[in-house]
């Protein structure tokens, strides 16, 4: 048996030895004897195997098989190949995915000669690489493999292969013949301590640790919860937006995990004399520099406001009827109508994946408050990249109904991710408005910039997404009414895109009308 042969065999061994059970492919030249391993692995029944020919793509797929908390693996050869996974990596990192690059690479006395396909791919993806020495023995091998899968995090495997590429032998190694080798634990322990903080503590839950967002869930006061993060109080972020009164403000507030979609959760913790961080070691969330404690341990109450909670729940209460009120006199669609109606018309077990931009928003501000509804977004680097496929890799992974939702650029941005040699049951929910809905609601949106916003934000691209879908051969469908869009989302089946139409022109006007009524209701 050849070098090569032998030393891929090991590797893909000792990935499945730790549980590693979807490995991403991406064909190339210099990473054919992994290849030709997981291929052989794949045929014993060891792991599954997803091709995919574009590494952007197939990164995003790895996390999203990832994004459950079991490490996925993406390989790809050398070159370019490699960097087109940072994107993938950079939104793992920020979010403690663990997804395991495993890059190929020419030998290194080929840098610097001009020798194709080849370049210094040693921390080329901002973490540091674990560098397998060519022609390692098998206890060196394992042992990097099972430490990258370790790493809190995403990680990076490079392995430089020499010719020949092609496998020699049938034989498969086998991890019990001289063993033993190492065994790692990636369970996250909770741990929470008794705290200082005053009764009419808020708790506002971002994206972080599943363990942790649960555990800080069930605390005792009132939560403010994005999307991703279970539980919270539905609207809780326009309450934040409106501005809260006096009787609803905070003495304190616990931030858990990375807050990054409102505005107003900022002001709030700009005017909140007492701010508790919770993250990981280095890494607690303070955007605006105000925390006043930062620590790796959940706040335990020592007392709680009864009567204080009482008040934020039926606050909640009378926001969600004017804001159900203010959205069926509104003429349908808008994404938060879709936002409402997709989260209300799930079945029970589903999960959803919510793209960028306007969408999470949309669910934020809209969308109905489900236990029995596991909700992920891409909210490390908060980019539109990737997001197709993140949702496929979710979907793979569920035993269940999947949905996602995303805006026209962001689909039109992963449009490769369609090319799947495995289709899950993935409803797709494309809310077209035919350019950056997003820039509508912001600053560069005001009407005194209306001479220069449709080239330079809004960007209309007129693409016709039925036939784009036709050129995949994905089911597409396009729905004109509320009721036309629940039936086509009642049972999902196989990989499709249902596409509403929605106007922009209007988006501004209409978050302000949904700002003042949350306004009016505390006037009241």
């Amino acid at each position: 048996m050849n070098g090569s042969t032998a030393h891929a065999r090991v590797i893909v061994d000792e990935l499945v030895r730790n549980g590693v059970r979807h490995v991403v492919l991406c064909p190339g030249s210099r990473n054919a004897p992994l290849s030709f391993a997981l291929h052989q692995a794949e045929q014993k029944g060891l792991l599954a195997v997803h091709v995919r020919i574009d590494e952007r793509s197939g990164g995003f797929l790895a996390l999203g098989l990832a994004k459950t908390g079991e490490p996925a693996v993406v390989t790809c050869t050398s070159g370019t190949a490699v960097a087109n996974l940072h994107p993938a990596v950079i939104e793992a990192q920020l979010t403690n995915v663990p997804l395991i690059a495993l890059t190929a690479d020419r030998p290194v006395d080929l840098y610097r000669t001009g020798s194709s396909q080849t370049i210094n791919q040693h921390d080329v993806l901002g973490i540091p690489t674990l560098h397998m020495p060519e022609g390692a023995d098998e206890a060196v091998t394992r042992s990097l493999v099972c430490r990258a899968i370790a790493t809190n995090g995403p990680s990076h495997v490079n392995v430089p292969f020499r010719p020949p590429l092609t496998p020699s032998g049938a034989e498969w190694p086998s991890s019990s013949k001289q063993g033993p080798w190492t065994e790692t634990d990636r369970t996250f322990t909770v741990e929470t301590r008794a705290s200082d903080l005053p009764a009419r503590t808020l708790v506002l839950l971002g994206d972080d640790r599943p363990e942790r967002l649960l555990e800080a869930s069930r605390l005792g006061w009132p939560v403010i919860a994005e999307p991703t993060a279970p539980g919270g109080l539905r609207h809780g972020s326009l309450l934040l937006n409106a501005g809260l009164p006096e009787h609803l403000k905070p003495d304190a507030v616990l931030v858990v995990g990375r807050v990054t979609l409102s505005r107003g959760q900022q002001a709030l913790l700009g005017s909140t004399p007492t701010v508790h961080a919770v993250g990981d070691q280095a890494q607690w969330p303070d955007v605006q520099f105000t925390a006043t404690r930062a620590s790796t341990w959940l706040p335990e109450p020592q007392a709680l406001d009864g009567e204080w909670l009482q008040t934020w729940q039926s606050a909640v209460k009378n926001v969600s009827v004017a804001v159900d009120d203010l959205l069926d006199a509104e003429p349908w669609p808008t994404g938060l109508h879709v936002a409402r109606d997709l989260t209300q018309a799930m079945p029970s077990g589903s999960l959803l994946f919510v793209g960028s931009s306007n969408p999470i928003r949309d669910v934020d501000f809209a969308g109905e408050r489900r236990p029995d509804v596991a909700v992920h977004a891409n909210r490390g680097a908060a980019g539109i990249d990737g997001s197709v496929s993140t949702a496929i890799g979710l979907a793979l992974n569920h035993d269940g109904p999947s949905f996602a939702l995303m805006g026209d650029l962001t689909f039109l941005h992963d449009s490769n991710g369609l090319l799947a040699d495995r289709l899950p049951d993935l409803t797709i929910v494309v809310l077209n408005d035919d350019g950056g809905g997003i820039f509508s609601l912001l600053e560069q949106g005001a009407p005194e910039y209306d001479a220069s916003f449709e080239r330079i934000f809004g960007t209309p691209h007129g693409t016709d997404l039925t036939a784009l879908c036709a050129g995949y051969r994905i089911p597409h469908s396009t729905v004109d009414g509320q009721e036309e869009f629940r039936s086509a989302i009642a049972a999902p089946k196989g990989l499709q895109v249902v596409e509403v139409q929605a106007k922009r022109d209007e988006l501004r006007a209409l978050h302000q009308r949904l700002k003042s009524t949350v306004s009016m209701v505390f006037s009241r």
